[in-house]
């Protein structure tokens, strides 16, 4: 996969952030002209914080749309339909602080079970649990931010997927692993 460079990240934030307040303000998006990069289907978070603290964070794990259309419809969905939060206001706009998390494609955690906290790099690797009927996903920065070993970050993953801490000692449960290019834009 080939990695954005730092103008096409500042690109991907500065879309995000005209996605949400366009939707803040009840309007659709329309796609600017942008480099090529952002034609290439790609998996994509956006991640939406207001005075340091979660305030939205929806992706598409798997390159499944463009990814210019893939940030907008991530942006908006992080903004307006987080079942976690109420949907971004408008006199909430000027303190949000963006992240976009541009993900490669999740690949199979090629070891046994009891062996993947040592195939777990913090920092480097995102997680997708999936077994059981659902799955759950955290992002490569998460386990930096709440300083987790490996196995916390898996136990973790597991919880997130609604299953058991541990579950990830299972065979019957996967572990994907994936990397993301993190590009952010603080409040002014």
């Amino acid at each position: 996969m080939e990695m954005l460079t730092p103008e096409e990240g500042r690109t991907a934030v500065r879309l995000a952030r005209s996605a949400i307040e366009r939707a803040v303000d009840g309007e659709r998006m329309e796609l600017p002209a942008l480099s090529p990069v952002f034609g290439e289907k790609r998996g994509v978070f956006v991640t939406i914080k207001r005075q340091g603290r979660l305030r939205g964070c929806i992706g598409l794990p798997y390159p499944i749309k463009p990814l210019g259309d893939a940030i907008v419809e991530a942006a908006v969905s992080a903004a307006l339909e987080d079942p976690r939060f109420p949907p971004v206001s408008r006199p909430e706009l000027a303190d949000l602080d963006l992240e976009v998390t541009v993900l490669t494609l999740p690949r199979p955690l090629e070891c046994p079970p009891a062996e993947r906290p040592g195939c777990v790099e913090v920092g480097k690797h995102g997680l997708i649990v999936t077994g059981r009927g659902t799955g759950g996903l955290l992002l490569p920065q998460v386990p930096t931010e709440y300083g987790w070993t490996s196995s916390e970050f898996l136990d973790q993953t597991c919880v997130k997927a609604g299953l058991s801490p541990g579950c990830w000692r299972r065979d019957d449960v996967a572990v994907q692993t994936f990397e993301g290019q993190i590009f952010e834009e603080k409040a002014v």
